[in-house]
């Protein structure tokens, strides 16, 4: 039985791990000059590879198609994950949120330990070759054809190409092309995980905030928040928590334009209720009563932010402490409890560390990941129309899958 797997990124290198350890012949094609071009990057560098929940944890992390993968997670936890990996020598360490990283915080000993163990099983690695079209015949996967002309034949054909993001590390699409060439549907791409875009920032350019709660807002109404950290940058906001509610927000943004008015509305101090952020103010006025406001604020918050949460709460920065109004007190409160700042859209699909969108899973198999439409055609990780919040659960994904593959391959 012989497969071959277009892609050398994490699920691909994955499933050519699983299927060589188990003796079967495969031929790992990857039109880069090396494998893992796109993982040697993520997670700053550090690689993210799983997190260390439990199933039911990861489930709730997956935003698009979380019964599509119920079967594959069970199949290969997060657990498993890490077991694999430190069967074959990388030491691990699980961060706060659960987030496990190799020990040495370098993406490449991922890498390495993956191209290790598909070595050792004498799996075929062909670099530098990027391939044209499936061959597909009376309906069945038969083999590919690189861009020489060149015939590469096989009794399976598993796609693990990445989705759109990142382009400049291989990840353009081609399997989204071979999928619909052959018949298949692909949900519209989207950026996800990606950095909103704002009317105005206020020139906050660099300044970082953790421990805050940022949620998106559309008419009144709370449609999402996340808890943590966040960045602005000079034409919005990034970090974990706002990547996390792009993913949950791109369904409604078309590319130009969201289905409504959506706002960005950030609580400088979740852990304070209004209450007791009065009391918090009243003291620090009576303490400071001939003060100016802007410099009592530094108590509360970064420098940077005082300018924009004066203006929201309408209160003129030399505004001394004393003559602080009841009616201006609350609008503070507001302001800080409430920055609110006008989404204008997401960053492009290239600069998402994921891609929305992809292969519809309604034409794939959950069990084995195999095609409903061609015999021995298999689509693997982020080609698939699956994605997931932060915080390792997008390899976890490209894993799993990989593994439900691998081992419905070796069933045959």
């Amino acid at each position: 039985m012989r497969t071959l797997i277009v892609g050398g990124g994490a699920s691909g290198m994955m499933c050519a791990a699983l299927l060589s350890g188990q003796g079967q012949e495969v031929v790992l094609i990857e039109k880069n000059e090396k494998l893992g071009k796109k993982l040697f990057i993520t997670g700053k560098g550090r690689c993210n590879l799983t997190n260390d929940c439990s199933v039911e944890d990861f489930l709730s992390n997956v935003v698009v198609n979380s019964k599509f993968v119920m079967s594959a997670i069970h199949g290969f936890t997060p657990q498993d994950t890490m077991k694999f990996f430190e069967d074959n020598s990388l030491r691990l360490k699980v961060e706060r949120g659960n987030r496990v990283f190799p020990q040495s915080d370098k993406s490449s000993d991922v890498i390495k330990c993956l191209e290790n163990v598909i070595k050792r099983n004498n799996a075929e690695v062909r670099l530098n070759t990027a391939i044209k079209d499936i061959i597909i015949e009376d309906g069945q996967a038969k083999g590919v054809i690189t861009n020489t002309g060149e015939k590469i034949l096989g009794d399976n054909v598993v796609i693990a190409t990445g989705g759109m993001s990142y382009s400049s590390t291989g990840s353009t699409g081609d399997g989204y092309k071979w999928a619909r060439e052959s018949g298949h549907n692909i949900v519209k791409p989207r950026p996800a995980l990606v950095p909103i875009l704002l009317k105005n920032n206020f020139e906050l350019q660099g300044l970082s905030l953790k421990n805050v709660t940022a949620s998106i807002v559309r008419d009144g109404k709370v449609l999402f928040s996340q808890f943590g950290e966040m960045l602005f940058t000079h034409n919005g906001v990034s970090g974990p928590i706002i990547l996390s509610l792009s993913s949950l927000i791109n369904k409604y943004y078309d590319g130009k334009t969201f289905d409504g008015k959506y706002i960005l509305s950030i609580d400088l101090k979740p852990a304070l209720t209004s209450e007791v952020l009065q009391n918090r103010l009243l003291r620090e006025f009576s303490q400071h009563i001939n003060c100016e406001i802007k410099n009592i604020l530094p108590e509360l918050m970064p420098k940077a932010l005082i300018q924009p949460v004066l203006q929201a709460a309408q209160i003129k920065m030399s505004q001394v402490a004393n003559s602080i109004t009841k009616e201006q007190r609350e609008k503070l409160i507001k302001a800080i409890k409430n920055l609110s700042f006008d989404i204008t859209g997401l960053e492009n699909l290239n600069a998402g560390i994921i891609t929305s969108g992809g292969v519809d899973c309604k034409q794939i198999n959950p069990k084995d990941m195999s095609s409903k439409l061609v015999k021995n055609l298999y689509f693997i990780g982020e080609v698939l129309d699956v994605d997931a919040l932060t915080g390792g659960f997008n390899l976890q994904i490209a894993f799993c899958t990989a593994h439900q593959t691998s081992s419905a391959i070796m069933r045959l």
